[in-house]
């Protein structure tokens, strides 16, 4: 390991820096071998390949990206509305899932849940051949697992601006909100009574948002503090 982060590039020369950068990630989820700040787009098709894990690029560092079970049912759900609509408003643009990496940057390779990219945007019109892309999307889904980080969310929300995509959807299966942005500093959060629309980007799109979680097993309700003696008048004594 301590060859590995010797190699580090950007000014990370521990371990803590790296992870601090990344958005305080858990250090389960980078992998150390092509050591972290030398990894390419070929490591990221290599190893998903080969491990069947799905890897994102960031600085040259593998990050795997972790969905569970209700994550990737919320993904196939929006998934669905999206290639209906698509479907219904004349084929306007490519439909990507959770397995559509996309080289946004230079050692920066992100892979949204889901992903919509107008025709216009993509060269030659039709799906690229390559496995990766040199493409940003104009709509990118991230659903948010435990083991996303505010700043990992955070960070990734500015490289997508950066990268000319125009709308981020942020779904949240726990508690079952939608933030829309437009750009980082402009949301707007949805609840189940809310109806999520598509805006410039994807128009006529809409879907009630509590359609999405509608098959989730129901949150579990917080735990209540246990009672105390406090406040109690004192038994009287016969």
């Amino acid at each position: 390991m301590d060859e590995a982060l010797a190699d580090l590039e950007y000014g990370a020369g521990s371990m803590a820096e790296l992870l601090d950068r990344l958005g305080g990630i858990s250090p389960n989820r980078v992998r150390l071998t092509p050591p972290p700040g030398t990894a390419t787009v070929r490591d990221v098709v290599r190893l998903r390949d080969k491990t069947r894990r799905i890897y994102e690029l960031v600085d040259g560092t593998l990050v795997e990206k972790v969905l569970g079970a209700p994550e990737s049912f919320v993904a196939g759900e929006v998934l669905m509305h999206i290639k209906n609509w698509n479907r219904d408003h004349g084929n306007l643009g490519m439909v990507l899932g959770a397995d559509g990496p996309m080289k946004l940057m230079k050692k920066l390779v992100r892979i949204p849940d889901v992903s919509y990219t107008n025709w216009d945007r993509v060269p030659g019109g039709c799906v690229p051949s390559a496995p990766v892309p040199d493409l940003a999307p104009d709509l990118a889904v991230e659903v948010l697992s435990e083991g996303n980080t505010r700043a990992e969310m955070e960070r990734k929300l500015k490289e997508y601006f950066l990268s000319e995509v125009q709308l981020v959807w942020y779904i949240d299966p726990r508690t079952r909100t939608v933030r829309a942005y437009t750009s980082p500093d402009n949301v707007t959060e949805l609840g189940e009574s809310d109806t999520l629309d598509g805006g410039t980007v994807l128009p006529g799109f809409s879907v009630e948002v509590a359609r999405i979680f509608d098959q989730l097993a129901p949150a579990p309700k917080p735990a209540k503090p246990p009672k105390t003696s406090e406040g109690k008048k004192p038994r009287k004594r016969k």
